[in-house]
């Protein structure tokens, strides 16, 4: 799997799929300490319980070298490559790791600081966020400003040293058991939509802040509203230039679009569950139910494949730019797309949930499948997406 930069500028879609010796004795280091060390049964994160268990585990992965193997080693990463990451991604989903806690501070906030934070701002929040000692919650959405981020209409003054914030984040996930929160706020009202905005990073026990929880459907905490009422965070909390605040999200939505968020070993793994859900359901299921499922492992490697295409022209110095809205289509749908064929599969008992006691595989399909309904929504629906693709990739009119 060695993306080959050469290659890859002679011919944009060239990319070698060969492992040189480094990336398989770093495979299978990864491989050897998952299986010894991922954690079976753990409770959902969506408890104050649940969620501690997480931490305790993530801290464990930091403490091993295997929490943000990207990063350089002064912040506990690795150093490793765009290649290796993918690698350590798929032993990782491939042994059962569960989802990481931490997401919202190291595949979301970390690349906007390591692109626009300053040398101290990098010092002091990288690494106890790489070992959850700081978790973030993302403060973006607000009430009337979902996948039109350039509506945001919470405000931050300038005073002496800082700033005053007022407004209301919605859909923070996790945000009950965080302790900070980044987001957008309005510094200039009379500026262009897109402009007037700035970066912030908000400790979510500062004075005037309230975090109020709310349950998803399935009961999980998941999910909070952040009240801001006049609430001071310092000069050194801003990241960027102020009324900059647009530049810098784009390096959130990037990440959070594009690779970093939705790996393909995540779908990979999903993909091979699935067969193994038929193999076991086989003298049920008809020819439909075996085509849904032949379909969604098509479309998980598939989707592995165009990641290492990205991977390709990253490593030859490209940016991800609006392509990430690609990625972005191409794991939400799947996502879908793979819980879709298990529910068929299932027929009647797919509405099992987990506790009830002839659910199949703990009722982990459905509440997968309701989680990932929500994937063509969060991180810009996906009606935007298509519309960036169109205007900004295949430079189609906007009307």
């Amino acid at each position: 799997m060695t993306v080959d930069a050469t290659s890859a500028a002679a011919d944009d879609d060239g990319m070698d799929l060969r492992l040189t010796a480094r990336e398989q004795a770093f495979a299978a280091e990864a491989r050897a300490w998952l299986h010894d060390h991922v954690p079976r049964g753990l409770p959902p994160s969506g408890s104050a319980d649940g969620f501690a268990a997480h931490v305790a585990w993530e801290r464990q992965l930091f403490d091993a070298g295997w929490a943000v193997v990207s990063w350089p080693r002064a912040f506990g990463g690795r150093d490793a490559s765009w290649v290796e990451w993918l690698l350590f991604e798929d032993a990782y989903y491939r042994a059962g790791g569960p989802p990481r806690v931490t997401q919202n501070g190291i595949f979301l906030l970390a690349p906007a600081l390591f692109e626009h934070g300053t040398d101290e701002q990098r010092q002091r929040l990288l690494r106890p966020m790489a070992a959850a000692e700081t978790l973030w919650a993302q403060g973006w959405s607000e009430p009337g400003a979902g996948s039109d981020l350039a509506a945001v209409r919470s405000t931050a003054v300038r005073v002496d040293g800082g700033w005053r914030l007022s407004g209301q984040k919605t859909w923070s996930t996790r945000a009950s058991f965080c302790h900070a929160m980044h987001g957008l706020f309005r510094t200039d009202p009379d500026a262009p939509r897109h402009r007037g905005l700035t970066y912030f990073l908000v400790p979510l026990d500062a004075p005037g802040v309230r975090v109020s929880g709310f349950r998803r459907l399935d009961g999980d905490l998941d999910f909070a509203d952040v009240f801001l009422d006049d609430v001071f965070v310092a000069d050194h909390d801003v990241v960027g230039a102020p009324g900059q605040g647009w530049k810098v999200a784009m390096s959130t939505t990037g990440s959070e679009r594009g690779l970093i968020l939705r790996s393909p070993g995540r779908f990979v793994a999903a993909a091979r569950r699935l067969v193994a859900l038929y193999r076991r359901e086989r003298a049920v299921a008809s020819p439909l139910d075996r085509d849904q499922v032949v379909r969604a492992w098509m479309a998980a490697q598939a989707y592995q494949l165009y990641t290492l295409q990205d991977v390709t022209r990253v490593a030859g110095g490209a940016a991800m730019g609006a392509s990430s809205s690609i990625n972005k289509l191409a794991w939400s749908e799947l996502d879908v797309q793979l819980h879709d064929a298990a529910l068929a599969l299932l027929g009647p008992r797919a509405e099992l949930v987990e506790g009830a006691p002839d659910a199949v595989d703990g009722g982990a399909w459905i509440k997968g499948w309701q989680f990932a309904l929500a994937g063509p929504i969060y991180a810009g629906t996906n009606e935007i997406q298509r519309n960036v693709i169109a205007e900004r990739l295949l430079g189609l009119p906007k009307e």
